[in-house]
């Protein structure tokens, strides 16, 4: 399977809510690579910062655009985030369901028919506005 196929696959699984068809398609080794803070590195590490995720967030992605490279190896997608805040965080203003909007961007890497690696961008401060209107 193309790169390009893995990720859409991985992107709509996420948009379904259906962590075990995302996490099917990352590799045992993943590398992820959050906006703030440290790497995690592993299946382990990955799954549990995705049910973390979706206890305190309800997020869906739209006006995805999808870049890739000639190696077919890396991919970009660039996308807005339409989320409700369920569940506070430390350090993060407290949850109510507040919704926001925000753009955001990830880079990813593909390797036999799994990803490797997700980097993910947005901008917090622009988020912790959304949610604290």
């Amino acid at each position: 399977m193309a790169a390009l196929d893995v990720v859409k696959k991985y992107y709509d699984c996420f948009n379904q809510k259906d962590w075990n068809g995302m996490l099917a398609l990352v590799s045992p080794d993943i590398r992820h690579e959050p906006n703030q803070g440290e790497a995690r590195i592993g299946l382990e590490k990955f799954t549990a910062f995705v049910h973390h995720m979706d206890e305190s967030y309800d997020e869906t992605l739209t006006d995805m655009v999808f870049f890739t490279e000639p190696a077919g190896q890396r991919v970009a997608v660039e996308f807005v985030v339409n989320g409700v805040y369920k569940k506070a965080e430390e350090g993060l203003p407290a949850a109510t369901n507040q919704t926001y909007i925000v753009p955001a961007a990830a880079f990813l890497e593909v390797a036999n028919d799994q990803i490797t690696r997700v980097t993910t961008y947005y901008n917090l401060p622009h988020w912790i506005k959304a949610v604290s209107e």
